[in-house]
């Protein structure tokens, strides 16, 4: 057993690993890592001890099982040719649609067929299977049936790609969706042969449906749906702030502490009923087994009805482990059950390790393990409540650093109420409730009520902690670390004075972590300009010394999405900025200005520089006392940078407003422009005054910002030529509608030389200068994993016009 146990952990090492590479290794080198399996079955076997032996060989085939996993998926391929052309499919929808912005259906559609002659696949690839749709123009939310025949226009996985933060293409990658697109026109098609998990999303969507229409008239109708059937859909933004604030999502994604409540309810009835009933017939053997496959299958129909998602069936394996081991009675380590567990999920879905869920699902399982087993005596159900929350808050808090989260102090004592609110009374609400409905449904009109009051009480309870003003406990990884391993050594080592010493240690360091404090920002030893990728819009960061400038802050569309949130945030905290001294908003267009009031609250901000202060001042949030200033003047950014600020004058609004950003570094004769989203006739304004209001000398190397993204309607031909930029840098979206950059400005850049780079195809850019005054430029694509910058992907193929 302790063999098996440590090849199973070896495998699932293997597994993990394989996503810490650069580069996909070749299927025959994968096959190459099964040599230890033969090896197993020769000779030499008897040079080495079986722990060798099981480690190597559990190692080797980890690595193979997450290699060939990963090359098949990416063997499913959308043709170049096929992108922005219309297609037609046939399948079906295969999760529950939900309501997008503009009046959108959004939904995953599992294709079985293609239309076309001209539908090849490349070598060795095959069509996509699974599709990522959105169909605009919907204001109904409703599709024409289960099984549809569409006509859509796609492109291959595409997000933004940054140091850190959320990437859209790893969310695709893991979820299957191997194309993105729109939907034009949808018809049913009855032809389809309905397979198994065709069957399966039909009757799930009927379930959903049929909860719609129960429980529409309740006021927390989006959280019964959600509870009950993992439908998330009808959760608004409120309530995503409400439990980000609370640290609470983990209760309204069906997981381990949902089934884990299922399996002890449903184990607990079928125990008392198989007691009483056949107390005289069945042993006590007899017993245990028809309760595991009780829990077994009541776990089952849970899962199934919540949509059989990843956490789900995540959190099946786990309890399904978990039951066998009880059911045995098995006098070991309950650790083995963990690693057998962690074995069987890898296994079965050997792309886990990129979800987030996973992560945190085991290391809270490890952190309550590490503190409760072993344990001689009960602690008392409010003790064991306390010491369990503790227990995750603390341990979890690095695993939620490392994936650029942060652990809010809310969430302890939002936690310590509402999951046992949710255990003993929410969850047994909801499941005899839907059942005395499906059953009786005249008593609707008594069950809706009573939902409505148990959800109510804890809704209320989460919006009040979320409207308190919480310390924000800011450390270092080391810090964070640390802090952690004492709150486990507080929890494992019964002895007192140790205890009370620690506890001590960790108030003070909280008190401390919680005041506030001066702003730093780490020094830099040389200037360092980033280009962020933030698809159709604008936001870049200039360091100098300990001194940062903020060059607008991307696009934001309310409810959907924000740069700011999504790239700006976690990558100014990766790098350890906690001060932007100067926030250039080149002017009021939602590309460019997404998201102010969101950074404002997350950093302290010395002023801000705009072409349009007056509708900047509009967009920010009352109260907001940050100084406003229109753009003009020059100034310095940490001793090395000079700026110059210029807009043209004549009371232009809109684009031609924009504030123009010219950085220079004297020693080095370098220059960075920022035009913003100036047309031709501002270009030609500024031209104009370009000598007098610059320093004369020419800079050896100058690197500008295509103005407008590449549009037609800038640079112009006086404008290329009289910068003669070495280097042009286009900040668009991947296959935009509005196909930034435009051709003829692209030809443009390159007749005098210029190199150019798109964020689009690159990610974001990275530019650094040396003590020499060199400049070094790093493509984001370049340290991208192997399912984003692999030969023959998107970024691979991407090209600037």
């Amino acid at each position: 057993m302790q063999f098996t146990v440590l090849g199973i952990f070896a495998f699932s090492c293997g597994v993990i690993l394989l996503y810490r590479l650069a580069v996909l290794p070749p299927p025959v080198l994968l096959l190459g890592a099964t040599l230890p399996a033969l090896f197993w079955f020769l000779p030499i076997r008897q040079l080495f001890s079986a722990a060798f032996w099981s480690i190597a060989i559990g190692f080797s085939l980890g690595v193979f099982w997450a290699g060939l996993s990963a090359h098949e998926r990416l063997e499913e391929r959308l043709p170049a040719g096929l992108e922005g052309e219309k297609v037609h499919v046939s399948g079906y929808v295969c999760d529950l649609p939900v309501a997008g912005s503009f009046d959108s259906i959004r939904f995953s559609f599992c294709v079985t067929r293609w239309y076309g002659n001209s539908l090849i696949p490349e070598a060795n690839t095959s069509l996509p299977k699974k599709l990522r749709l959105a169909w605009y123009g919907q204001p109904e939310g409703l599709l024409p049936g289960h099984r549809l025949r569409l006509e859509v226009v796609l492109k291959r996985p595409h997000g933004t790609l940054n140091p850190a933060g959320f990437r859209y293409e790893d969310w695709l990658f893991r979820k299957g969706y191997r194309a993105t697109g729109s939907v034009r026109s949808a018809v049913p098609d009855p032809s389809i042969f309905c397979t198994p998990a065709c069957q399966y999303h039909r009757i799930h969507a009927q379930l959903a449906n049929w909860v719609d229409e129960q429980f529409a008239d309740a006021r927390h109708h989006p959280l019964i749906a959600s509870l009950l059937i993992g439908n998330r859909g009808y959760l608004s933004t409120e309530h995503w702030d409400v439990f980000k604030a609370t640290g609470t999502i983990h209760l309204v994604a069906i997981s381990g502490l949902h089934l884990g409540l299922v399996a002890l309810g449903a184990g607990f009835v079928a125990r008392r009923l198989l007691l009483t009933v056949s107390s005289y017939r069945l042993s006590e053997r007899s017993v245990r087994v028809a309760v595991f496959f009780v829990v077994l299958l009541c776990c089952l129909l849970y899962a199934l009805a919540a949509g059989f998602t990843v956490p789900t069936r995540r959190a099946l394996i786990m309890v399904a482990v978990g039951s066998w081991f009880l059911l045995k009675a098995r006098q070991v380590s309950v650790w083995h059950s963990l690693v057998i567990a962690l074995g069987l999920v890898l296994l079965l879905d050997p792309l886990a390790p990129l979800d987030q869920g996973f992560w945190l699902s085991f290391g809270a399982v490890s952190m309550l393990i590490c503190v409760f087993a072993g344990r001689l005596g009960g602690t008392g159900w409010l003790a064991g409540l306390l010491l369990a929350q503790g227990a995750v808050f603390a341990g979890l808090w690095p695993i939620l650093e490392l994936v650029g989260q942060g652990q809010p102090v809310a969430g302890l004592l939002a936690n310590i109420f509402a999951i046992p609110w949710v255990s003993l009374v929410v969850m047994p609400a909801l499941i005899v409730g839907a059942l005395l409905v499906a059953l009786f449904p005249a008593l609707s009109g008594l069950v809706v009520p009573l939902l409505d009051a148990v959800l109510g009480w804890m809704w209320g309870f989460l919006s009040w902690v979320a409207s308190m003003s919480w310390p924000s406990l800011d450390g270092s990884a080391p810090e964070i670390a640390g802090f952690a391993v004492l709150m486990l050594l507080i929890a494992t080592i019964p002895i007192r004075a140790f205890r009370v010493a620690g506890i001590a240690l960790v108030l003070a360091w909280a008190t401390a972590a919680s005041l506030p404090g001066e702003s730093e920002n780490p020094r830099l030893v040389g200037p360092e300009v980033r280009v962020w990728d933030v698809g159709q819009g604008l936001s870049a960061l200039v360091r100098a010394g300990d001194e940062v400038l903020l060059y607008d802050t991307g696009p934001e569309v309310k409810g959907v999405f924000s740069s700011v949130e999504s790239v700006l945030l976690p990558n100014l905290r990766a790098l350890g900025i906690s001060r932007i001294d100067t926030l250039v908003i080149s002017h009021a267009d939602s590309d460019h200005s997404g998201g102010i009031d969101l950074l404002l609250r997350e950093f302290d901000v010395g002023r801000i520089l705009t072409g349009e202060p007056d509708a900047i001042r509009k967009k920010l949030e009352q109260g907001s006392k940050v100084s406003i200033q229109s753009c003009a003047g020059e100034g310095m950014l940490g001793g090395e940078l000079s700026l110059h600020f210029w807009q043209a004058k004549g009371g232009f609004e809109g684009n031609d407003a924009s504030c123009v950003l010219s950085i220079r570094h004297e020693p080095a004769a370098m220059e960075w422009i920022f035009p913003g989203d100036i047309s031709a006739r501002i270009e030609s304004r500024y031209l104009k005054e370009f000598a007098s209001q610059l320093p004369s000398s020419k800079p050896y190397e100058r690197v500008v910002i295509a103005p407008h993204h590449g549009s037609k309607t800038s640079s112009s031909e006086a404008w290329v030529s009289g910068l003669s930029p070495n280097l042009v840098i286009y900040t668009a979206g991947y296959r935009h509608r509005y196909g930034h950059p435009h051709k003829d400005v692209t030809a443009r850049y390159q007749r005098v030389g210029a190199e150019a780079l798109s964020t689009a195809c690159s990610g974001g850019v990275v530019m650094t200068l040396a003590a020499d005054g060199a400049l070094t430029t790093q493509e984001a694509r370049h340290n991208a994993p192997f399912w984003i910058s692999g030969p023959g992907l998107t970024r691979d193929h991407c090209k600037i016009p």
